[in-house]
């Protein structure tokens, strides 16, 4: 039977349907076309009647423009201004197509579709203990900026990883919700973390829930917390805080959170999921391609040497998990930032507000005044501490 032709079998009868020339066996890798306004075979719907015939009937021109565009999607310039919806089938087209499995357009693809879109694309991204995926697509994730809750724990970040950069860029300014538990993290990490938001007033500032659990962190990095407006929650369960009345009283006095007796839910990992147009790239990013037949004589050195070994390495390492639920609320330090303490100001009068305010003015001018006096002694002492000028020297 030849190839470029369609048979249809009608009424028992077997004839050639012309004008119709079908494209050739696309490879799934490329999602380039040779000739893309050459008739495609899916750009027909082939039915049957009752009779047993075989029918066919075209697509609408809505259908065939979204997977050309689909297609060549990394020829697209930019996608503003297109409605939601158009940015939805074209974004379900285009996975459809493996255009996000192409490691040479896939973040231009998805960049593209962030740009236009942001937090639709992606809005929650859970990576929890999955450290070979982050270290893999950390190009792709980098172009999701319309991220509002991101869970990194367990994923090796240590003190000094690139994701920090990107933490406190403006690309995560809807940033609400971080994890980045179990990462080995010290206070030497939260510190450069932070230093961004304290120094230049940029990166989470947004941030309303942190999650620093099981990592070697002690009382001294709590001062970095400070410089978060909006932190209404903090996990800080497995660190090197001893739990008791001072530690309360501490943070209390630092930061204005107070315990919780029970572990807040907002923390339970288990409702934490990637949510978005992409939660399906997460689920295809995990699938691990087939991997080559390699010569016998190279297997040892690449199972010492090479990837297999770093693979073989990351799987096997366990998770950090409890043995039972009465563990976890063992081992549980929660702090939240009360309710009245949020309403602090929006509960006063204006009357109030009014009295504060001179009260706050006449304070202020008596410590612009302290401050001419002191002037001939040489310049004011800088508001930052040693170590933010060392971290600051470093950039």
């Amino acid at each position: 039977m030849d190839n470029n032709s369609i048979y249809v079998r009608e009424k028992g009868k077997l004839r050639c349907v012309s004008g119709i020339v079908l494209s050739q066996h696309k490879s799934v890798s490329s999602c380039r076309r040779t000739n893309p306004f050459v008739v495609k075979k899916e750009h027909f719907i082939f039915t049957y009647n009752t009779e047993g015939s075989l029918r066919y009937s075209t697509k609408s021109l809505f259908e065939l423009t979204l997977r050309f565009v689909a297609d060549n999607i990394h020829h697209v310039d930019s996608l503003v201004g297109f409605p939601e919806q158009i940015g939805d089938k074209l974004f379900a087209a285009a996975e459809e197509n493996r255009v996000f499995s192409n490691p040479d357009i896939s973040c231009k693809a998805l960049q593209l579709f962030s740009d236009a879109y942001g937090h639709m694309v992606l809005e929650s991204l859970c990576l929890r203990n999955r450290f070979p995926l982050l270290h893999e697509k950390m190009d792709e994730i980098k172009t999701f900026h319309g991220l509002k809750c991101l869970d990194l724990f367990g994923c090796r970040l240590g003190d000094d990883h690139e994701m920090f950069q990107h933490l406190t860029s403006t690309s995560l300014a809807n940033l609400t919700h971080l994890a980045i538990g179990g990462n080995n993290l010290s206070d030497v990490g939260l510190q450069r973390l932070t230093a961004p938001i304290r120094i230049m007033k940029k990166g989470l500032g947004g941030l309303q829930l942190l999650d620093i659990s099981h990592n070697p962190i002690s009382e001294k990095a709590l001062r970095y917390l400070r410089c978060l407006p909006k932190l209404e929650q903090l996990d800080v369960s497995g660190t090197l805080l001893k739990p008791g009345a001072d530690l309360k009283i501490r943070i209390r006095n630092l930061l204005g959170f107070v315990f919780s007796e029970k572990p807040l839910d907002v923390f339970d990992h288990s409702k934490c999921k990637t949510e978005g147009w992409a939660e399906q790239w997460e689920t295809n990013s995990l699938k691990m391609p087939k991997l080559k037949k390699v010569d016998p004589s190279r297997t040892s050195s690449q199972r010492f040497f090479g990837r297999q070994k770093f693979v073989r390495e990351v799987l096997n390492t366990s998770p950090l998990i409890h043995d039972s639920q009465d563990d976890v609320t063992k081992d549980c330090l929660h702090f939240f930032k009360p309710a009245a303490y949020n309403q602090k100001n929006s509960d006063q009068s204006p009357a109030e507000k009014k009295v504060i305010g001179s009260c706050h003015g006449v304070r202020k001018r008596k410590r612009e005044l302290e401050t001419l006096d002191k002037s001939h002694l040489g310049p004011s002492s800088s508001s930052f501490s040693a170590e933010d000028i060392v971290l600051l020297n470093s950039y």
